[in-house]
């Protein structure tokens, strides 16, 4: 028996079954990426989307048709991004707008300047709204017809063949458009961005029964909905004050759980960390900090694709273990601008202290290191906003699987670092949740009992966080116009 988990990214999906014990089988993935138009719009076609993932679930299924029956389906997708279609049938009314889409940044700043608002483009609010406006003819459709929500939304009603319209409020937080409770939306910014609140989805709990997968064979039932970062986050058993996972994806995402106290706000802190709900049950909402690298994988395809200074991602480990260090190089990871804690949007990517001497794999390094030293910042950041104490870290995604890289980030933190036994544990933990819904596992401490490191990697030296914190200063406000943004 086990879980299957649908897993929406933003350039592929996957679906696999997770067994009783943890591990992960049957997995299928197909790619499906967005589209850019003109730089700044990032979209994507929803149908496709809903396809693949039909697609990818019945051939698990298939797979795990003789060994096992599914107890239970979990949904875990992008944040943020935004899907528009009609309840009655099932289809989108347009492009959906990927969570990287920034065509309403003039919004984001009207709401700010206008209403005091704060909302950033990458949050489902404003695109919402720009759907709305430019999707929907209000003489030719009716209101009552319009479904609008975020990538889970539209799979949940895709695998119930529309019958469900729902987001959990692992998702709904994120948006820009709920109250601070996250179970209800907020009539106020609803009515200040003219998104009408009748098309937005019931806020349900991040785990229990919704409705049955009628698209699927066997019909099994819909068991838990979550974000991606928080579904790394259980996915890697970080359900204990501290405890700290991050994601090194194209990005880099952190995550901390702190606990049950709830914030007084939806704000980025001085630290420029974020609140978010972790996950909600029907008894209570855990919630986690969060700290965001706006470019880390990004960083090694740019190795590859631009620069040809490797042939893969395996190849930058292979390199930069030829040398013992940097000699001195130093990368600021900042292609697309900063994240946590410095949030500027006008720095950009910088190779510091080349010499005659310096060599490919010194850069190569550089680059590597570069990417951990801003692991470091995030740590850094999340422990002043917290104020608690962050042990070790746990990681997942693509750099999860370079060792140069890994030791680099056990050296730049001081900290050990644990390595997920699955490169995407968002699949994990979007499976714990659905199985604990069901009872396949009696709690998500239990459930979460299963997870154990591939590999804890340990600091062997030190790396110079004072040169690094100098080279951030020579990396930033590179574009005025861009640093004086704040979202």
């Amino acid at each position: 028996m086990g879980v299957l988990v649908i897993d929406i990214g933003t350039s592929g999906l996957r679906a696999g079954l997770v067994r009783h014990d943890g591990t992960l089988h049957f997995l299928n993935y197909e790619a499906c990426r967005p589209d850019t138009p003109t730089p700044g719009l990032v979209e994507f076609d929803a149908q496709k989307l809903a396809e693949a993932a039909l697609r990818v679930c019945n051939l698990t299924i298939e797979q795990s048709r003789k060994t096992d029956k599914i107890v239970a389906v979990g949904i875990t997708n992008q944040r943020a991004s935004t899907v528009i279609w009609s309840k009655s049938t099932g289809k989108p009314f347009g492009p959906a707008l990927g969570w990287q889409d920034l065509r309403t940044v003039g919004e984001c700043i009207t709401a700010h300047a206008e209403h005091g608002i704060k909302l950033a483009p990458n949050q489902t609010a404003t695109k919402a709204a720009w759907m709305l406006k430019h999707y929907i003819d209000e003489n030719e459709i009716d209101h009552r017809d319009v479904c609008i929500g975020t990538v889970d939304s539209f799979i949940a009603a895709t695998l119930s063949n529309n019958q469900l319209h729902v987001t959990d409020s692992s998702n709904a937080a994120v948006t820009g458009l709920c109250e601070l409770d996250a179970q209800s939306w907020s009539p106020r910014l609803c009515e200040i961005l003219r998104v009408d609140i009748s098309t937005l989805p019931k806020i349900v709990t991040s785990l229990g029964v919704l409705g049955d997968a009628t698209a699927l064979p066997g019909a099994p039932p819909i068991a838990s909905l979550i974000g991606d970062q928080q579904s790394s986050l259980i996915g890697q058993a970080c359900i204990t004050s501290g405890a700290t996972k991050i994601t090194f994806g194209t990005g880099g995402m952190l995550n901390t759980f702190t606990g049950q106290n709830g914030p007084t706000k939806f704000a980025r802190n001085e630290h420029g960390t974020y609140p978010i709900v972790a996950y909600r049950d029907n008894e209570k909402t855990s919630w986690a900090s969060e700290a965001i690298m706006l470019a880390a994988g990004t960083n090694i395809d740019w190795l590859r694709e631009d620069l040809k200074l490797i042939d893969s991602p395996e190849d930058s480990h292979k390199i930069a273990a030829q040398v013992p260090d940097s000699a001195g190089v130093m990368f600021v990871p900042a292609l697309f601008g900063l994240g946590t804690p410095n949030w500027d949007y006008g720095a950009r990517g910088t190779l510091l202290g080349i010499t005659r001497g310096t060599s490919r794999s010194h850069v190569v390094r550089a680059v590597l290191e570069g990417i951990a030293h801003r692991g470091a910042d995030m740590v850094d950041a999340v422990v002043a906003a917290t104020q608690l104490e962050v042990k070790s870290i746990r990681i997942d995604g693509g750099m999860s699987r370079n060792p140069t890289f890994v030791q680099a980030l056990a050296n730049a933190t001081r900290r050990n670092v644990e390595v997920s036994p699955v490169t995407e544990a968002t699949t994990l933990g979007a499976a714990f949740l659905a199985g604990v819904a069901v009872s396949f596992w009696p709690s998500i401490n239990e459930a979460t009992n299963t997870w154990k490191p591939s590999q804890i990697v340990s600091p062997d030296k030190e790396l110079d966080r004072a040169q690094w914190h100098e080279a951030i200063s020579r990396a930033r406000n590179w574009i005025p116009a861009l640093s004086s943004l704040d979202f």
